[in-house]
C-alpha cells in the first residue's frame, strides 16, 4: 500500500516500493513468476486481497548485474556510514546504495508532487541508469 496525492505519483512510488521488495525476495531467493493479469483473477487469494482496491501494473526492470566503483567520501561521512551499516548488520556497499534508493524514491516523489501542482503530468520515459 502507498499513500500518494495523483494516481501517476501512487505509481511510481509503487514501482520503486515494488523494486525495493523484490530485491529483498531475491536476497531470500524467493523471487515468484511474474503472472499476467487473467492469471492473477484466478487466483482467490488475488481476489479476496484485491476486494475495493483499485489494481495497477507498475513499471519494473529488475536490477542489474553488481559492479565495483571507487568512491571518495569525507573520513567522518564514511566512519558513519560504517557505524550506521555494522549497527543494522549491513555492508558499507549495501548501506549507500539503499540510502540512495531512498533519496532517489524521495526525488522522484517530490517532482511528481510539484508537477501535479502545476496540472502537468509526469513524462512517459523508460530510463536505465547504469
Amino acid at each position: 500500500t502507498t499513500v500518494a496525492r495523483s494516481a501517476d505519483e501512487a505509481v511510481a512510488k509503487a514501482a520503486e516500493m515494488l523494486a525495493f521488495h523484490v530485491e529483498g525476495l531475491a536476497d531470500d531467493g524467493e523471487v515468484p513468476a511474474p503472472r499476467t493479469l487473467s492469471e492473477l483473477r484466478k487466483d482467490p487469494q488475488f481476489k479476496e486481497d484485491a476486494k475495493g482496491a483499485v489494481v495497477a501494473f507498475v513499471p519494473y526492470s529488475p536490477p542489474g548485474k553488481t559492479v565495483r566503483v571507487n568512491m571518495t567520501f569525507d573520513e567522518e561521512l564514511l566512519a558513519r556510514i560504517d557505524r550506521a551499516a555494522g549497527a543494522l548488520g549491513e555492508t558499507r556497499s549495501g548501506f549507500v546504495a539503499a540510502a540512495a534508493r531512498v533519496r532517489m524514491m524521495g526525488e522522484r516523489a517530490a517532482g511528481l508532487q510539484q508537477q501535479t501542482a502545476r496540472g502537468a503530468r509526469p513524462a512517459r520515459r523508460k530510463a536505465r541508469v547504469r
